[in-house]
C-alpha cells in the first residue's frame, strides 16, 4: 500500500508513511472487506459512509501538516483507522462518530492497540466535540458540500481544516486556514467522496 499508493503519490513524509506503515490497517474495516482492506479505492463501512482510500488520505495528512503538539478532530472516524494514524502524529485526537456501532468498534480496536491519545465520542459528525475545543487541525472523513457552523466555531485561530469539497461528481481536496474567524481556502487536489450527513448544502428555494 505505502510503496505502491503512498509515495508514488509524491507523500514523503517520513512520520505519516511510518503511521501507515504501522497501523494495520485490515482491524478497521468490515470482516467481510479485511482481505481487500490495502486496495486503492474507498472502502464502504455504511451507506454513504467510506474508509478514504490510502492515496486520499495520505496526500490530505500530508496536507494538514500535523505536528506533534497539535489536538486534532477527526469528524467520522468510522471505524477508527483515520484516528490511530492522525494520533501518531499528533498529540491527541477527539474523534466523532455518528454511528453508535462503529463508534463502539472504534473505541475497542483503539484500546487494543494502546492508542492511549485518541478518544471516540458518539454524536453528530457536522456538531464536531465542543467540550475539548479549539482544535488545531480539524480532519473531516468524507464529502463536505458546506462547512457546518460547528466545526468553524471549534477551529483554533490559525487553525486548519482539510476535507474533501463536493460540488456535484466532482470534488477537491482544499486545507482551509482561520485567520481573523473567517476561513480561507486552498485548493491541494482533485478527490471524491460521499457527502456526510449534515455537511449537505442548503436549499435555496427559488419562487
Amino acid at each position: 500500500m505505502v510503496d505502491n499508493q503512498v509515495r508514488p503519490s509524491d507523500v514523503t513524509s517520513y512520520p505519516i508513511i511510518e503511521a501507515m506503515l504501522t497501523i494495520p490497517r485490515e482491524r478497521f474495516v468490515p470482516v467481510a472487506l479485511r482481505s481487500v482492506a490495502y486496495a486503492g479505492e474507498h472502502l464502504t463501512l455504511a451507506p454513504g459512509r467510506v474508509l478514504l482510500d490510502p492515496r486520499t488520505f495520505a496526500k490530505m495528512i500530508e496536507a494538514s501538516d500535523i505536528g506533534p503538539d497539535d489536538l486534532v478532530l477527526d469528524a467520522g472516524c468510522g471505524l477508527g483507522y483515520s484516528t490511530a494514524v492522525l494520533a501518531r502524529l499528533g498529540a491527541a485526537v477527539i474523534a466523532v462518530e455518528s454511528d453508535e456501532d462503529m463508534a463502539r468498534a472504534a473505541a475497542e480496536t483503539l484500546s487494543e492497540l494502546e492508542a492511549h491519545n485518541a478518544e471516540v465520542v458518539p454524536g453528530p459528525l457536522d456538531q464536531g466535540a465542543g467540550d475539548h475545543a479549539p482544535y488545531n487541525v480539524i480532519f473531516i472523513q468524507g464529502g463536505v458540500e458546506e462547512v457546518p457552523q460547528a466545526l468553524s466555531d471549534q477551529l483554533r485561530e490559525g487553525g486548519r481544516m482539510v476535507l474533501i469539497r463536493m460540488s456535484g461528481a466532482y470534488g477537491r481536496c482544499e486545507v482551509l486556514t482561520k485567520v481573523n474567524g473567517a476561513l480561507s481556502a486552498w485548493r491541494v487536489f482533485d478527490a471524491a467522496a460521499p457527502v456526510l450527513e449534515g455537511f449537505e448544502k442548503a436549499a435555496v428555494f427559488e419562487f
